[in-house]
């Protein structure tokens, strides 16, 4: 009996072999936006340092924080702060077992994408418009 010739597959599989999928791009996402987020710490540090420090330190970091640069850097952190949560819900409900069908994990990342995009426009609107 002829045995068949099976192609030599790698030992532990790499990026270059899985396709990117939906749900594969959002576990990147995550994590990328989990190491952002302390950055974002460190700028609420210097913020809260620069209260602790006087009126002059206060006044330059506030200055920063209202330009437009400061305004961008804000809203991407923004962003990142919803997106890693509802990635965080994402992972909630995978660990309560649900959500595992195929479907449902594209979906649930695609709504984590939409979702912290949607979250970081209305705070943003929300803002402007009380302030």
């Amino acid at each position: 009996m002829a045995e068949a010739k099976v192609a030599p597959r790698p030992l532990s599989p790499h990026l270059q072999i899985y396709r990117w999928s939906w749900t594969m791009a959002m576990s990147v996402a995550h994590r990328i936006t989990g190491v952002a987020l302390y950055g974002g710490i460190a700028l609420f540090a210097i913020w809260l340092v620069a209260l602790a420090s006087g009126p002059s330190a206060f006044d330059a970091v506030q200055w920063f924080f209202g330009s437009p640069l400061g305004y961008l850097i804000l809203f991407v952190y923004t962003w990142i702060l919803m997106h890693h949560m509802l990635g965080g819900v994402r992972h909630l409900v995978w660990d309560f077992g649900h959500g595992m069908e195929p479907a449902q994990r594209i979906n649930m990342a695609r709504f984590t994408l939409v979702g912290s995009v949607a979250l970081t426009l209305a705070i943003w609107i929300v803002a402007f418009i009380a302030f």
